[in-house]
């Protein structure tokens, strides 16, 4: 598959100074970014989610696709030079080799999560009654969006 870089050629570069906010949770801006060089850190609720410094990182990807605010902030760690793309919706719209690469990654996410969620529940298993929780997180994994919907309408 070709590097989301080279996707992003032609695109405005966004500079973020170290400590500066590039994604806040909570609000929808419609953006992505792709970063080319940098540390960032990924913070939801407060905690520290993860740490990234790989170029071709993509951020805001969940919120656009989903049209929901975002569910975690994003924050430059050091120096942050990254692609912007104001109008995400629009542009993946036209560009539909990025919106593979973006639909890749994210089942490749979905892929490892659920293994880790697989993996925490046979550790558990006859030990802890209370760890249905695992069961609910899974079945709301592969449980239709529409079908949670109605559920929730009800």
């Amino acid at each position: 598959m070709t590097d989301i870089l080279d996707y992003c050629q032609g695109l405005k570069l966004a500079a973020f100074k170290p400590g500066q906010l590039m994604l806040p949770e909570g609000e929808r801006l419609g953006r992505l970014y792709v970063l080319v060089e940098g540390q960032v850190e990924v913070i939801r609720e407060r905690t520290q989610v993860t740490h990234v410094d790989e170029p071709g990182s993509i951020f805001g990807e969940m919120a656009v696709l989903l049209d929901m605010p975002h569910s975690a902030s994003v924050k430059a760690l050091s120096s942050v030079e990254a692609y912007e793309i104001p109008d995400a919706l629009t542009f993946l719209d036209k560009r539909p080799e990025f919106a593979l690469h973006i639909a890749t990654m994210l089942a490749r996410r979905l892929y490892y999560t659920t293994s880790y969620l697989v993996d925490l529940q046979q550790q558990a298993a006859g030990k802890r009654q209370d760890l249905d929780l695992v069961d609910q997180i899974l079945a709301s994994l592969v449980e239709p969006a529409d079908l949670k919907r109605s559920k929730a309408a009800r």
